[in-house]
């Protein structure tokens, strides 16, 4: 018996499996040309409804799926957006992916992450590399090691920073949380409760420097700058821990704090561990205070107080900014685009169970 070739050198074929559904086979489904569908898929509105009803019944019947690179060539968009961050393992970014995707994904976007912990020329390399993957637009999410490349990126790319204050770049939008209201609302707190002698374990870059400014402003306006001692880390729960060991040395007894501000909650879970080290108990010997309301604030066994701050709703203000950027990206030669906004959301502090009064039983 002869053997049909039809299919010879088709791996699919020859595993048995069924090729996928094509344009052309939804076509020859719906009775229209191959043209006609493509009109569809694009959501034209040249097309009459019932031809556009035949095309969609095909396509369901047929399980058929559009090549997405294909229909990025034409339409000149990926119905993508790249996401740097400066770091994935910081549990603070959780909260604001949720909010930025949520909003993204209801305009049919899709985000793709890179991590800029991985390069020390962050800005440069994978803000190009998005370019290169013509993604619609770019959300920076924290502090990068390196702008250069960001802002070269920025003058082609529609391009959002949440969650830091700078770079202050032309026609970059800026959302992030009011830090240095935050740091005094956490360390207002702690005055009210009684706390004379309160330390603050600072972070880096321009959020660790408006979060020392609000703490500082706070002990100053109560007369308490003279008792105020900052000791300078690193984000991490190890920059935390040697922090707090050196503010809680059993050698400074008489001038130990009673009450430590954290720069974040990573950092004050570190403070925590050292004073149950040295035989501290929390609250009732050390208040603890910690900054992001991370889900480590959250957990049972741990209780820390913190600062809220709205990273959800940074997540999406910076998406609903970066929808406005990609909406007016087409201005045409001579025109204007929007100025760069700057918006700061209001924190919170959340009190739960490692604050009490010094001293309290």
């Amino acid at each position: 018996m002869e053997r049909s070739n039809e299919h010879a050198g088709d791996p699919r074929a020859a595993a048995g499996r069924p090729r996928p559904p094509t344009i052309r086979g939804v076509a020859e489904r719906a009775g229209v040309s191959k043209s006609l569908v493509s009109l569809v898929l694009q959501g034209s509105p040249r097309v009459s409804d019932t031809k556009r009803r035949a095309v969609l019944d095909a396509i369901d019947e047929l399980g058929y799926r559009p090549n997405a690179a294909a229909r990025s060539l034409v339409a000149r968009r990926t119905h993508t957006v790249g996401v740097l961050l400066n770091d994935l393992r910081n549990p603070w970014f959780v909260d604001l992916l949720d909010g930025l995707n949520s909003v993204l994904h209801a305009h049919g976007l899709r985000i793709l992450m890179a991590d800029g912990r991985l390069d020390r020329r962050t800005g440069q390399d994978v803000a190009r590399t998005f370019q290169e993957l013509r993604v619609d637009g770019l959300v920076v999410v924290g502090t990068l090691p390196d702008t250069d490349g960001l802002a070269e990126v920025a003058e082609r790319l529609p391009t959002v920073i949440a969650g830091n204050h700078e770079p202050r770049l032309p026609h970059v939008d800026i959302v992030a949380n009011d830090d240095e209201r935050g740091a005094r609302l956490a360390t207002e707190h702690l005055i009210s409760l009684g706390h004379r002698r309160i330390a603050h374990i600072a972070g880096r870059g321009v959020v660790g420097a408006l979060r020392r400014r609000g703490f500082e402003a706070a002990v100053r306006a109560h007369g308490l700058h003279t008792a105020a001692v900052v000791e300078n880390a690193d984000g991490t729960e190890e920059g935390g821990y040697r922090a707090a060991v050196r503010l809680l040395n059993p050698a400074r007894r008489t001038e130990r704090p009673t009450a430590v501000f954290a720069f974040n909650d990573i950092s004050c879970v570190g403070a925590l561990s050292a004073a149950q080290e040295l035989g501290l108990t929390v609250p009732v010997d050390l208040s603890l205070v910690g900054y992001d309301n991370t889900y480590l604030a959250r957990i049972r066994h741990l209780w820390l107080t913190s600062v809220n701050n709205a990273s959800h709703d940074v997540g999406r203000r910076a998406a609903r900014c970066l929808l406005d950027r990609m909406a007016n990206q087409d201005t045409p030669a001579g025109g204007t685009h929007p100025p760069a906004d700057h918006q700061l959301v209001a924190p919170e502090l959340e009190i739960r169970g490692s604050t009490a009064p010094p001293g309290a039983a």
